[in-house]
């Protein structure tokens, strides 16, 4: 396998060239994009009219290494909406920069998205939530960016957006209530609740000390992506709506035999990823 590059190549030429060559080579011009989390590629197969770049045919784009990203950008129509859909991820723990996680949010940004759904597989850490509860996000723990880890590190580019970006409205409200009320009327209001989400570098699932840590933080769930795309499409002046689906439970207690894996994130993905895209169908008809 080959090991991903840690050299960041996200200049704004850079990302013009690919989202250009992308350009040329499909007529959909989409507004909505979607970044499909760990086991939930699924959602590009209710894409219809569709084209599919694998990854590595895209210049400039990196490569997947996980089980549960297919590894490739899928344009189409959702319910008659334009949209892309990036079925698979990348992560900062496969070694890539964070500036190269964040390469295909920029290249979005140029095709003319407006709006960014990000979907992920998360842990629970308040524990009310049940595994298999999908949550909306309504703010986000940025635990890298604390550490210096932001894709905005470094010079600023003002055609992507301004050197000082405010997160307070992250996640947009009315995307937020707009999902709310899509849910109860696809009868997922029973398992949707709306919460907190933060980011740790991962690979490691969290000890039983830092779960508890990340409860007195606030945080309702935790995962390994989705912040720095979300810095990155909110420094371009993008929309975002965030969701969660709850895979597992962190373990918070001593005597407790519970022990996260990624096989079990899989498992549970697939129990309710009908129910996230139909959640998601429904939606970006309303956007």
């Amino acid at each position: 396998m080959e090991v991903p590059s840690c050299q960041s190549r996200s200049s704004y030429d850079d990302c013009k060239k690919t989202a250009d060559w992308l350009l040329v080579r499909t007529k959909q011009r989409p507004r909505v994009a979607i970044i499909c989390g760990s086991g939930l590629g699924a959602l590009a197969d209710l894409i219809d009219d569709k084209m599919v770049f694998p990854y590595q045919d895209i210049p400039g784009f990196p490569t997947s290494t996980v089980a549960g990203h297919a590894g490739q950008l899928v344009f189409g129509k959702l319910q008659d909406r334009e949209c892309v859909c990036m079925e698979g991820r990348f992560h900062y723990y496969e070694g890539y920069s964070i500036h190269t996680v964040t390469y295909p949010v920029r290249v979005f940004f140029l095709l003319g998205v407006e709006t960014l759904i990000v979907t992920n597989a998360a842990g629970g850490v308040n524990g009310s939530y049940n595994v298999g509860d999908i949550m909306v996000i309504k703010d986000h723990i940025n635990l890298p960016g604390f550490c210096g880890q932001s894709p905005l590190v470094g010079h600023n580019d003002d055609r992507f957006g301004v050197r000082f970006p405010c997160m307070s409205d992250a996640y947009d409200r009315n995307l937020r209530t707009l999902a709310i009320q899509t849910a109860h009327e696809q009868n997922c209001g029973g398992f949707l609740q709306e919460g907190v989400y933060c980011m740790v570098v991962g690979p490691t699932f969290e000890t039983i000390a830092e779960s508890n840590i990340l409860q007195r933080f606030g945080a309702d769930a935790v995962g390994m992506s989705t912040v720095p795309e979300v810095v990155a499409a909110r420094q371009c002046g993008l929309r975002v709506l965030g969701l969660s689906l709850i895979t597992n439970k962190a373990v918070t207690d001593y005597d407790s035999n519970e022990k996260a894996n990624h096989e079990e994130v899989l498992a549970t993905t697939g129990l309710r990823a009908r129910d996230l895209q139909r959640l998601v169908r429904h939606l970006v008809t309303k956007i």
